[in-house]
This record gives structure tokens, sequence and C-alpha cells, in this order.
């Protein structure tokens, strides 16, 4: 069974970075498309970014894009979300959900979420 963990979280100035990272097991990561996703206090769940299985292709919502980048590393199990230049905007829940091979509509597997909080 796939198991995802998100890690990474925490409080940060405005202007800011973070790098959550979203270790997998139970299954091998190169077979998954793995999304990230936030969820703020009254707000929906919104797509954060998402890479493909391959690595090949990644998206980004427009309000993270220029800011936020997706990467993987296949050996160690491991997505990563390099976020830079924060703003309150983007304190959120942030959760990885997996899919197999393809950025699709739907995630089958989730994490349990980090929280990231953009504070002064």
């Amino acid at each position: 069974q796939l198991q995802l963990v998100e890690s990474g979280g925490g409080l940060v100035q405005p202007g800011g970075s973070l790098r959550l990272s979203c270790a997998v097991s139970g299954r091998t990561l190169d077979n998954y498309a793995i999304g990230w996703f936030r969820q703020a206090p009254g707000k929906e769940r919104e797509r954060v970014s998402c890479i493909g299985s391959s690595g090949g292709y990644t998206s980004y919502a427009d309000s993270v894009k220029g800011r936020f980048t997706i990467s993987r590393d296949n050996a160690k199990n491991t997505v990563y979300l390099q976020m830079n230049s924060l703003t309150p905007e983007d304190t959120a829940v942030y959760y990885c959900a997996a899919n197999f091979r393809y950025c699709a509509s739907s995630f089958v597997s989730w994490g349990q979420g980090t929280q990231v909080t953009v504070s002064s």
C-alpha cells in the first residue's frame, strides 16, 4: 500500500523560503505522479503543483508560478516542493498525493499534511 509523509513545513517570514518533502513508501515512486495541494482555513483545496512519473511533466498553479519548483528523486523515493518568496497568502496545510503515472484530476493516496505559516 502506498504511503506518503510530508515534512518541512513551519513558520517563515514573508519573502522567505521553505522546502517541503514528500517521502513515499510501499511502492516504487517511479510509477507515480505526485501532486502538491494546499488548503487554507475556509478555502477550497487547491492543487499547487504536479510532477509526472518520469519527471518530464510539471505543472503549477498561476498563484505559485515562478516562485515554487517541484522536483523528484526516485532513488530516494522523495518529491520536493521548493517554495520561495513566500507571502501570507501561501499559509495553508500542504498535502502531497499520488496517482499512477499521470497528473490526473483525482489522486488515489494522500499524506497527512504539513502546516506552512507565513507571518512576520
